[in-house]
C-alpha cells in the first residue's frame, strides 16, 4: 500500500503532473523541463526526484547531463493514461509550446534533442 500512494502523492501536485504531461512526448534533460515551466532547476529536480521514487520517472545519464523518461514499467504506463483528459488544459498546451521552443541554457549546449547549439 506505500507504494500506492507514494505514487498518488506524486501525481497529485500540479507541477509534477505538468512534467509527466511533457515526459509522454519523449526524453527531455532538466534544463528543458525548467526553460518549458519557467522554474529553477533545483525546483524541478526535486518534482525529477519526487516522480522517480514513485517509480514513474527513469533516468539516463549523458557526461554531466542527465536526461528523463517516462518508465516502461507497464503499471506507470497504465496509471499515467488516466491523466489523458489533462492534453486539452491551457497549462499543458502552453508547457508543451515552450518545450518546442526553448533555447539552450549555457550549461547544456547542444546536448538537448532538437537544440541548436
Amino acid at each position: 500500500m506505500k507504494d500506492a500512494v507514494r505514487l498518488f502523492k506524486a501525481l497529485g501536485d500540479p507541477t509534477r503532473l505538468r512534467i509527466v504531461k511533457l515526459l509522454e512526448r519523449g526524453e527531455l534533460c532538466v534544463c528543458q523541463l525548467t526553460a518549458a515551466l519557467g522554474m529553477g532547476q533545483s525546483r524541478i529536480s526535486r518534482h525529477l526526484a519526487i516522480l522517480k521514487d514513485a517509480g514513474l520517472i527513469e533516468d539516463r545519464r549523458a557526461g554531466k547531463w542527465v536526461h528523463y523518461r517516462l518508465c516502461r514499467r507497464d503499471a506507470a504506463r497504465s496509471i499515467c493514461s488516466c491523466y489523458a483528459g489533462l492534453d486539452g488544459e491551457d497549462a499543458i498546451k502552453a508547457d508543451q509550446r515552450a518545450v518546442r521552443r526553448a533555447k539552450p541554457l549555457a550549461s547544456c549546449p547542444g546536448h538537448c534533442p532538437g537544440q541548436r547549439p
